[in-house]
């Protein structure tokens, strides 16, 4: 999911909120932390794990970030932010800019590599918030009698169409107030504006572990579909209908997801060349 709004909105404190609520122990959350060390100022919370990037915000950085949460038995990441990605020094408006030759062309050498991070993304098999810049815009708005300027976030700072990838996306103002602008779940379907908190999280897991098989797969069986899954999604959604088992088999998910993702990179350099 990821959650949107201008600087101040709440984001940063909202998606490790809704991280608590979707897994109940701050030692499992971690958040890859772009925003120059702003994740430090929530540590009260809990003792949440934080792995800072740095300059040159490339996807492949992001990419990496992501596969170290996963290998450390991380179960809900939040980056903090996915803007970094696109217009960061080193992302992919930056390369784009700074590429010689034809600029059409340059995208062909550059959107594989944004696509890759979004798959990244949805092909995890851990809960993922991410949380999006807005372009920050004024509008007037009436208090005690009187026209007053107020910051509102507006259309997020990312590669356009972005959003279609989540399952859900909440806008933020900046009275820290949600509405969601895209619901896969229907949870939020015609529901006015709320507060962002780890009951929303819990609710939200609550439709995640909607329709798992009660009797589910034993560990030698469940060991050996791992090792026959063709593709992440059927790897993903084994994963997901074993809740009971996957902690166990964590190792073993990883290490199937690694060779499935080589064998398809080694495809797609097989057909370019």
């Amino acid at each position: 999911m990821a959650l949107q709004g201008a600087s101040g909105s709440g984001k940063t404190y909202g998606a490790l909120l809704l991280a608590f609520g979707l897994c109940g122990d701050w030692s499992k959350i971690a958040i890859i932390d772009s925003e120059n060390h702003s994740s430090e100022l929530y540590a009260h919370l809990g003792r949440y794990q934080v792995l800072h990037i740095e300059p040159p915000f490339t996807p492949e950085r992001y990419v990496e970030a992501i596969k170290v949460c996963e290998q450390a038995d991380i179960e809900v990441i939040v980056i903090d932010s996915i803007s970094h990605e696109w217009v960061g020094i080193g992302g992919i408006l930056d390369a784009h800019s700074n590429m010689p030759g034809n600029s059409y062309t340059n995208w062909a050498k550059l959107t594989p590599r944004h696509n890759s991070f979004v798959q990244h993304m949805l092909q995890s098999p851990i809960h993922i918030i991410g949380t999006i810049r807005s372009k920050q815009e004024y509008v007037l708005s009436e208090k005690n009698g009187k026209q007053v300027p107020e910051k509102v976030g507006m259309k997020g700072v990312t590669r356009s169409g972005m959003d279609y990838e989540f399952t859900l996306v909440f806008n933020l103002d900046m009275r820290n107030n949600a509405i969601a602008t895209k619901d896969r779940t229907s949870i939020f379907s015609g529901k006015s504006e709320f507060k962002v908190n780890s009951e929303i999280g819990k609710m939200i897991l609550d439709w995640c572990n909607e329709g798992i098989p009660t009797a589910e797969l034993g560990q030698g069986e469940l060991l050996e579909r791992i090792n026959g899954c063709k593709s992440l999604p059927e790897l993903l959604e084994l994963y997901y209908a074993n809740p009971k088992q996957k902690q166990k088999l964590k190792s073993a998910f990883t290490k199937r997801k690694a060779d499935l993702e080589a064998n398809q990179a080694d495809s797609l350099i097989n057909n370019s060349n």
